[in-house]
């Protein structure tokens, strides 16, 4: 009876081993075909989807070559799919003055970088350091190089600067005042040095050796239209350009010079009526 158990176990253990290397050798088939496919498929991504060509848009701060040299640092980089699955224009947290970016692939070989930079309403300098703040005043970006087209504020009183908090001053609304400053500039394209308020926050812009007063924040639209009409004749002046009280119903504007012997106060007349110094 032992005898007849043990062929039956024996008999069994037969019919098992040629069962398992027949699935084993199955497990390895497909697995070395799912090696080939995948061998395959990164080659061929990687010979037909290598970036040779790209588009940069919507920097200020950066060039094309410092974005494409942040962005693309990497080998994984240069691949047209991974770069755009990487940047789904997300939130970037590791550039300065980045806000998001935005891949898109115009052909296997070309892509467009879209870059979304943060919006800066100016800067204070603190402890030898360019402090860039938003809308809210919010401070988000510290840097030692001065980026081109935001003004540096002057005139605000403050005891310390904390990134990503607020720029603690007395009156909270400038910073309205400030966006809307600046925004205007945008508008009519004027590039102004400096934003200076006043002990009674009336303002005084500067482009480059012309001061120009537009007092508080009353016809704002009216006074820089008129003033990017202005500004072009005063070339190679110094002086001080009083715009506090201007409205659509005035017709002149007065610049007084730095050098009174040898340019008077003018009174500039409406810009249609020809005029020289």
């Amino acid at each position: 009876m032992r005898k007849k158990k043990k062929e039956k176990q024996s008999q069994k253990n037969i019919y098992r081993k040629p069962l398992f290397s027949f699935r084993l050798k199955i497990t390895l088939i497909v697995t070395a075909l799912i090696l080939i496919a995948l061998i395959a498929g990164y080659s061929y991504i990687n010979d037909n989807y290598t970036i040779n060509t790209v588009y940069v848009e919507g920097n200020v701060h950066y060039s094309d070559e410092e974005i494409i040299e942040k962005i693309m640092s990497g080998p994984l980089e240069k691949n047209s799919i991974f770069l755009n699955l990487k940047y789904q224009k997300q939130e970037v947290e590791d550039i300065p003055f980045v806000a998001a970016i935005e891949i898109d692939i115009l052909s296997k070989d070309t892509v467009k970088i879209t870059v979304y930079e943060k919006t800066l309403a100016g800067f204070v300098t603190y402890l030898g350091r360019y402090m860039y703040f938003d809308k809210d005043g919010t401070i988000v970006e510290s840097s030692l190089v001065k980026t081109s087209g935001v003004p540096e504020v002057i005139g605000l009183s403050f005891d310390h600067v904390v990134k990503y908090e607020k720029l603690p001053v007395e009156e909270e609304g400038i910073f309205a005042e400030i966006l809307d400053i600046s925004q205007s500039l945008n508008k009519y394209e004027l590039t102004a040095d400096k934003i200076y308020f006043d002990d009674k926050y009336d303002v005084t812009l500067y482009f480059e050796d012309v001061r120009v007063k537009i007092g508080d924040g009353n016809n704002i639209d009216e006074k820089f239209s008129k003033m990017k009409s202005i500004l072009p004749r005063l070339e190679g002046k110094s002086g001080v350009l009083e715009m506090e009280n201007y409205s659509e119903d005035t017709k002149t504007v007065s610049f007084h010079s730095d050098k009174p012997l040898n340019d008077p106060v003018l009174v500039l007349p409406d810009v249609d009526t020809p005029m020289t110094f």
